[in-house]
């Protein structure tokens, strides 16, 4: 049993980088929630609409965050060999590839937003509107995207922060923002203390004001701190990298935005595919991974802190104990995914209850939670495989791990399912994501072949 727990020591750190990264993810799913909730109180439409959107959202949050994450790989390890200039050119590196991908997304979000929107919406014969949904969704994309360029500034410092030791800060930075942003929506939304209530515009626009809080937070406290962040003094100076960094970082870091690009897209995917079965099934969907997404931060914080961990210990140079804190790192997550299946179990009937939406809705999203909740440990440990290769830059391997096995293997059943049978939305899901346990499979042998057990930044 000692191969898989760790002294007190050792949980003494992983609860220092784990725990203000839980709390922030926590806390930000828990008034994505509320946001969901509260536009679910104008009515199905508007929040089906806002939930597309936000489909289309994710998949520019998560290339952005692959990229960035790239460069991180370098920045962990240069902060656990003690490279203050090495971090500086991780953090050029990462506003180039902010900007690029803001521009990419942005551009397209403007000129094809209503045609992805229109991709969503499909007739079951319920009490839906499509018409009002796509205009709902429309009014909430014009909004929406004047959020991309503070989000990119912050995970820029933000994460830069993180690997680097500081994780106090964006968490505290995290707070206000939801703080913020909550307020906002209550005033916006429903037009309170003498404010328009323009719905959906509303909850955007309470977005927006939240992102440009936060960053303005992080940007602020990370200048105005020199002596904490030394990497920071000169870092725009000039925007000059070293082309072996540069060259090290694109080997990194294109396979890991690329991922990120078709993982989040695969996902974007897999809902339309179950979207097939009716706009009732997108409002189901967009309850369940609200909720369940809140259950999740758990295991999702806990590969975040494998990433800078093993990193850290990868990057001084103690490979063997890198080895084993990741053991005992995975184990924990998964002791960890079990217990929050369980809580997630036992509130899934009751959390839908809090939309105001029609019972079938509320009903298929109680079974999708139940679902999700049974199958919450698989995703643990296949996270917690990806970080892992990730920490030491196997980033090929990971787009392979991750992608690979989504476009090729559960989109396909997916489509499939959706298109040439008559397999209701509960089982379709319930069979698609069980396809998980070979992706389980998978990850424990990558792990085992220790191939990811690299410095990247040793002399």
């Amino acid at each position: 049993m000692h191969r898989y727990i760790g002294d007190r020591a050792f949980y003494r750190r992983v609860f220092t980088v784990l725990v203000p990264i839980l709390i922030q993810n926590i806390i930000t799913t828990f008034v994505s929630l509320l946001d969901n909730i509260m536009v679910g109180q104008v009515g199905t439409e508007p929040m089906s609409g806002v939930a597309i959107v936000n489909q289309l959202i994710f998949v520019f949050n998560l290339c952005a965050i692959g990229g960035i994450s790239g460069a991180g790989i370098l920045t962990a390890q240069y902060y656990g060999k003690g490279d203050q200039q090495g971090i500086r050119y991780s953090i050029r590196i990462k506003l180039f590839i902010a900007v690029g991908v803001l521009l990419v997304f942005g551009l397209l979000l403007l000129r094809f937003g209503e045609l992805f929107i229109g991709l969503f919406l499909h007739e079951s014969g319920g009490e839906l509107d499509l018409a009002a949904t796509l205009e709902y969704g429309k009014a909430y994309l014009n909004v929406i995207l004047l959020q991309l360029p503070p989000f990119v500034v912050n995970m820029m410092y933000a994460s830069t922060l993180r690997e680097t030791g500081e994780t106090l800060l964006p968490m505290k930075a995290g707070l206000i923002a939801v703080f913020v942003n909550l307020v906002f929506n209550y005033i916006l939304i429903f037009g309170k203390f003498g404010a328009p209530a323009p719905g959906v515009v509303g909850a955007a626009a309470a977005t927006v004001i939240a992102r440009i809080v936060e960053m303005g937070i992080v940007v602020i406290w990370t200048h105005r701190h020199r002596e904490r962040n030394p990497f920071i003094v000169g870092v725009y100076r000039s925007l000059h990298v070293p082309a072996s960094v540069v060259r090290q970082v694109a080997i990194l870091g294109i396979p890991l935005m690329i991922n990120e690009l078709l993982w989040s897209g695969g996902m974007t995917t897999l809902n339309q595919c179950y979207s097939v079965r009716g706009l009732e099934v997108v409002s189901a969907m967009n309850i369940s991974s609200t909720v369940s997404n809140l259950f999740f931060s758990a295991f999702i914080s806990m590969g975040n802190a494998i990433a800078i961990l093993v990193g850290q210990t990868l990057g001084a140079g103690d490979l063997e104990r890198a080895v084993d804190e990741d053991r005992r790192l995975i184990a924990f997550s998964l002791a960890l995914s079990v217990l929050i299946g369980g809580v997630l179990a036992l509130t899934a009937p009751f959390v839908p209850r809090l939309y105001n939406t029609i019972p079938q809705v509320r009903q298929l999203a109680t079974r999708i939670l139940l679902v999700g909740a049974l199958l919450m440990p698989t995703h643990s440990f296949t996270n917690s495989c990806y970080f892992t290769l990730r920490s030491g830059g196997k980033t090929l391997i990971t787009f392979l791990f991750d992608s690979g096995s989504l476009w090729g293997l559960s989109i396909p059943v997916a489509f499939i399912l959706s298109r040439f049978t008559a397999v209701p939305i509960v089982p379709m899901y319930a069979i698609v994501e069980s396809l998980n346990l070979i992706k389980c499979a998978i990850g424990y042998v990558m792990v085992r072949q220790r191939h990811w057990v690299v410095n990247l930044v040793a002399d």
